[in-house]
This record gives structure tokens, sequence and C-alpha cells, in this order.
């Protein structure tokens, strides 16, 4: 029997220290660029999101349920964030992040009660066409979300007040010089692991750029232009108070304006988790507890709304990135925001001068990277149910306004659900014996429930009425109120028209079913 007992607290650790700290090292310089690029997805400053990631990995670090995860601000929480950031800055000049502090707070609780209602054991009846729908629509986001900052501004005309979202936006001769940059980031992105993978290849994207822009003092919008970086450590904060302090009040209005962004977020966070999640357990042959790591999850958001950085979960690429780099401990989760932190503080100066399109190059690759090519490629192959599903969740995920992953995966499961009763219900069989000129014997095999009543009544002939008929249900399960309602029916006709009924066989968990809530008959004779 495998020992799958939880390690000790020291091997939790100090499994591989030297392995653990470099490998946080590494991972720190890829999260600097995602979480910057999804602070300006979200509207907010890039401090936003580099307290975030700080914030989430130190806190995850210590309770999550899966070592050596990196948690931190990601693209798929970003997007819902979009609306309530709007929403606040229109009650309000600068009232978006308080509103989004609020929901971040309220994303956390969620996530906790999620963690303790085991939500995670919920998602084994996720399928896999609903999964390859939610990253689908994600990674089409995530691309869509790059269009203004290459000068394909879909959502403003004329007429719209600049804002925030609007003043990093290239413009004019600008444009030309960012797809040119964006271009060569991607060559570099796909090109260097060819060559070498001692360094990350979107970390030397974001350099090269970056000194190609500064050393042609290039005018093409920066890190700079969407806000303040941090130049200190958080600090604790509250979003309650009035508004005149740019502070949301504690009440019911406020409670429903962040409700649905903080749901969305809570169930979103928690899907892309427990997928990163399964990713890393197979990849280091373990396991790892999804309850523990929900509750976790939402500890960390609640921490990093309190200290000014947006909610977020588990990131695939930097999880994976850490993993294969031998970071198989808590200590190089921690060492991730550690590092992080450190090098936004110490190198301030250099990150305001990142290109955008160093940014959307990175973003690009992230979405392509996101998309499950492999299921798109197999779609000839894997049944027609399975497509449908695959596109019913990213349909529902792109047609709602805002794009709503939650509700997307909420319709793919629902379809999943019909389809797969529909298969059931076809399993069930009623075939007819003559046992002799004066009696039938009807024999049920299958699942007698809600779908498969319809294919259940179709096997009976209720217009025949011989002295005695036996229906044997000794194959056959009863679900529901509604396959007692069907027995019942096929038993209350039969006798009408003068026919003897037995039914026979019946297990004892459908024959108490049917005692509970049948009708006047008696159902059997076992």
């Amino acid at each position: 029997m495998i020992n799958r007992s939880e390690p000790s607290l020291i091997k939790q650790w100090l499994g591989n220290p030297p392995k653990d700290l470099l490998s946080g090292l590494v991972v720190a310089f890829a999260m600097i660029p995602e979480a910057i690029a999804f602070s300006g997805i979200a509207g907010v400053d890039p401090q936003v999101g580099l307290f975030g990631a700080f914030c989430l990995s130190v806190t995850i670090a210590i309770v999550g349920g899966r070592m050596g995860m990196i948690t931190s601000a990601t693209g798929s929480t970003a997007l819902l964030m979009t609306g309530i950031v709007a929403t606040g800055n229109a009650v309000g000049e600068g009232l978006g992040l308080s509103y989004l502090m609020a929901a971040g707070l309220l994303t956390g609780l969620l996530q906790i009660l999620w963690g303790y209602l085991r939500l995670a054991y919920q998602m084994r009846f996720v399928p896999q066409g609903v999964l390859s729908g939610f990253v689908n629509a994600l990674a089409l986001l995530i691309f869509q979300a790059q269009f203004p900052q290459l000068g394909l501004n879909l959502h403003y005309g004329e007429d719209v007040v600049v804002d925030h979202a609007t003043q990093v936006l290239p413009t004019g001769g600008q444009i030309p010089l960012v797809w040119g940059l964006v271009i060569l980031g991607l060559v570099i992105i796909y090109g260097l692991p060819r060559l070498t993978r001692l360094l990350p290849s979107q970390l030397v994207a974001i350099i090269v750029l970056t000194m190609i822009s500064i050393g042609f003092n290039l005018d093409i919008p920066t890190v700079e232009s969407l806000g303040s970086l941090p130049d200190g450590l958080p600090s604790f904060t509250l979003p309650f108070g009035s508004l005149a302090d740019g502070k949301v009040p504690f009440n019911l209005e406020t409670f429903g304006l962040v409700l649905p962004t903080a749901l969305a977020v809570s169930l979103v966070g928690l899907i892309e988790t427990f997928l990163t999640q399964d990713i890393v357990d197979d990849l280091t042959d373990t396991t790892s507890n999804k309850n523990v790591e929900a509750r976790g999850q939402g500890i960390a958001n609640v921490v990093s709304s309190l200290f000014g950085g947006m909610a977020g979960c588990a990131l695939v690429g930097q999880s994976v990135m850490n993993t294969e780099n031998g970071g198989r401990s808590r200590l190089s989760t921690l060492f991730s925001g550690v590092s992080l932190l450190l090098m936004i503080l110490l190198g301030q100066g250099w990150l305001k001068q990142i290109p955008m399109a160093a940014l959307v190059a990175v973003m690009i690759a992230i979405a392509v990277s996101t998309a499950d090519i492999r299921g798109l490629r197999q779609l000839k192959k894997i049944p027609r149910s399975d497509t449908a599903v695959m596109l019913m969740t990213f349909a529902v995920t792109m047609l709602t306004t805002p794009h709503n992953l939650a509700l997307g995966v909420l319709a793919g499961v629902a379809l999943a659900g019909i389809l797969f009763s529909r298969k059931v219900a076809k399993v069930i069989r009623v075939s007819v014996i003559q046992v002799n000129p004066d009696e039938l014997r009807y024999e049920v095999s299958g699942q007698l429930f809600f779908v498969s009543k319809v294919y259940f009544l179709q096997g009976f002939d209720i217009h025949e009425h011989p002295a005695k008929v036996t229906v044997d249900m000794s194959r056959a399960h009863i679900w529901d109120q509604s396959g007692v309602a069907a027995l019942d029916q096929v038993i209350r006709k039969l006798r009408l028209g003068g026919s003897e009924v037995e039914v026979v066989g019946l297990n004892k968990e459908s024959l108490d079913l049917f005692e509970r809530i049948g009708g006047n008959q008696e159902p059997a004779h076992i």
C-alpha cells in the first residue's frame, strides 16, 4: 500500500534549500512582468498587482495545501475585475481601487467558505470539455486585452472621456514601433529556448526590448505610463470609510456591487488553482489537499486585499517552472514572493522603463500557452457531445458582458449533465416475454429517473390487458420521484384495464423510495 501521508514540517520547508532558493529567484523574475501586465488589464496601478503577487506568494507558502505551487495575480481573475474598477471610478475618482479591495476581501471569505464546504470534491464532476472551453476562452480574453496596446482600440470612441485605460495607448507613429518590438519579443520568447534554457525567455525578451527602447530613446508607452510603482513595503489598510477619503461605505449597497465580481473571481480562481494543482501533483507524483488549498487561497486573498494587492490564484506557467527547476517545498514559494519585492524596491528605476510592447509580447505568449491547442487539434476525433460542451463554455464566456468565466463553466457543466442524462436514458431497456396466453412478463434493465422515464413508458403496451402482468425490476434501479411516478403509472393503468400486476426484484433502495413517495398501489411481492 502506497504511503500518501503528509511530509513532515521540516521537509515541507527545507526539502532542498539550494534548489528551492534558486528556483524561487527565477520564478520571481517571471512573475514581475505578468503582475504588471495584469494590473493594466484590471485598470489599476502596477503596484496593485506587484503587492498582490508578493502578499499572495508569501501567505500561500504558509497556509496552502500544495507545496511548491505559485500563486499571484492572474489573467483569469484580472479580466473579471475590470467591471468593478470601472464602476467604482464612475462613482468617484479613484474609488475603483477601493471597490476592488472590497471585492478581494469578499473573494477570500467566499473561498474559505468553499473550502469548508468541500467544493473541491465537486470538481470531479467537471468534464474535460468544460475545462477545455474554459482555458480557450481565457486565452482569447487575454489576447483580446492586448489589442489596445497594439493600437487596435476597439472599446473606445472619439467621444469617450480620456481615462486610465486610454492614456497608455500608442498613437500615430508609435504603433509601427510597438508592433515591431512585439514581433521581436515573440521571436525571442519562442526562439531562445531552442538555444538555451538557462534563463527564462520571457525575461530575456523584456531585457532586450527595454535596452532597445532606452538606447534609441523610443517615444512609446512604458510601465511608468500605467501608474506608480511601489517605493516601499505594502501597508495595512481597510477599503471601508467615507467616500470623501477615497473609501467605500460598509453597507449592503457596497456588498451588492462587489458580490458578483467576488463570486466570479472566487470560483474562477479556484478552478484555475485546482487545475494547476492537478498538474503539479502529476509532475511530482504526489497528492495534495484541494480543500486546504481553497481555504489557503481565501486567506491569501484576504491578506492581499488588506495590504493593497489584487486578488489572484495559482499560476500554471510559474508553478510548472518552479517544479521543473527543483522548487518542491514551501520555501521556494516564499522566496519567490520575497525576491519579487526586493527586486521591485531595488530595481524600480529600471522597471519604469520597460516598454508596454514587451509586456504585450509576454501576454500573447501566455495566451498561446494557456489555450488547449491539443484539444482543438482533436476536435474531429472527440465525441460531438464533448465538442458541444466545449463550445458552450466558450460561447457563454465570450458572449456575456462583462465576460464571465464562471457563468461559462456553469453553462458547460449544465449542458454536459443534460447530454450525459440523454446517454444514460437510452441505456434503459424493457423487453416483453409472452409466458402464456394469459400472462405477460416485462423485464426492465437500466436506470430509471427523470430522463429515462419516457423510454421506460414506451416499453409497455398499456392497451393490452392479459389476466396477469409481471414487471421484473431485478436489473433496474429507481433514482428519483420521476422514476417512481413512471412505475406507479404503469401499475395503475394496467390494473385499471383489469390485469393483475406484480412487481418483482426491486432492490431495497428502490423499494424504500417507492413506498415513501409512490401512489396507492402495492409495488411488489418480492
